[in-house]
């Protein structure tokens, strides 16, 4: 396996990307060979932890090949609406999460319709993206429309008000930004059954240092289950610019990204794209800037963002294990 030589930073350290580059090669040399869910077999390392700092405007966009984060960042603001259909993604040309809905119509109706031609109906027609777009209660849903039941003096359960996660974070933050309680939890163990895919990066807690003007606010992210290849440079890009929106929010500095993996893999049909992969360096320091200070959380825009200084490498194609 060819293995490009690890750069530094202009301060002398290797460059943050080093330690993605490194769990992937780690992965792919001694993870454990097995089979999982998808049929397509992976290897597979049990936990890893990726620290990344955030000051300054700095985020882990992975430059050793193109990660489309206007992309990634539509699916958070996706995300932050508590939608779960497909169809405001498809409208924008966003095809990351299609692949489930489509799987899921083919074996419902027996249809043997072609992916491209199953979104574009997704498009066109609003009454059948209703009924094959949904996704169930995923990310969105679980973070702000977390459902609760209330008990019945004639002893049945009737479902209250949603618990809106994201704005009592925001809430707890500003009044106690010492709690030990600042969790963003997408693992609802009682719909699990009803999501077209449990939640993969699914426990946020967030960790404030210092204190007024000079205050950091950190995040630490648990991910339970992880395609590095694919998946991890937008759960990266995603998770710090969630902490970078709720910074802003808060009146904080961004602080520092953890990132914790649990059953961390690399699919086995990967194989061209991490051997091109790791026989890159990473270049340059990719900065964000958020041009705008919207009312609350709820209300940015993808024209809110812009990405100085990434010059990133050409983009490395590999299938979706669904």
């Amino acid at each position: 396996m060819a293995s490009a030589a690890i750069p530094l930073s202009d301060g002398g350290k290797p460059h943050p990307e080093q330690q993605y580059l490194d769990l992937m090669k780690t992965i792919w040399e001694t993870g454990s060979e097995r089979q999982d869910r998808t049929g397509v077999g992976t290897r597979s390392i049990c936990g890893a932890v990726l620290r990344f700092d955030l000051a300054d405007g700095a985020m882990p966009l992975i430059t050793t090949k193109r990660v489309y984060w206007k992309t990634a960042t539509r699916e958070l603001l996706w995300f932050l609406t508590g939608e779960t259909n497909i169809r405001p993604l498809v409208l924008q040309g966003v095809k990351i999460w299609n692949e489930w809905p489509h799987a899921n119509y083919v074996r419902q109706t027996g249809e043997d319709i072609a992916l491209d031609d199953f979104v574009a109906r997704i498009a066109d027609d609003e009454a059948f993206a209703a009924r094959w777009g949904d996704l169930g209660p995923v990310y969105g849903k679980q973070w702000v429309d977390w459902p609760t039941y209330r008990y019945r003096p004639d002893g049945l359960y009737e479902k209250g008000e949603g618990i809106n996660q994201v704005a009592q974070l925001i809430e707890s933050l500003r009044t106690s930004p010492g709690s030990r309680r600042h969790i963003i939890e997408g693992w609802n163990v009682a719909e699990l059954d009803r999501m077209a895919l449990p939640p993969c990066h699914k426990t946020y807690q967030f960790h404030v240092a210092g204190e007024g003007e000079s205050a950091r606010l950190n995040c630490l992210l648990y991910q339970r289950s992880c395609d590095v290849a694919l998946g991890l440079p937008f759960n990266l890009w995603s998770a710090a610019l969630l902490t970078r929106m709720i910074a802003q929010q808060v009146g904080m500095q961004p602080g520092e990204l953890v990132w914790m993996g649990g059953d961390v893999h690399l699919y086995l049909n990967h194989a061209h794209l991490i051997e091109e992969q790791l026989s890159r360096a990473p270049q340059g320091q990719p900065r964000l800037e958020i041009v705008r200070h919207p009312e609350t959380i709820f209300d940015y825009a993808i024209e809110d963002f812009v990405v100085h200084d990434y010059v990133p490498l050409a983009p490395i194609k590999a299938p979706v294990a669904v």
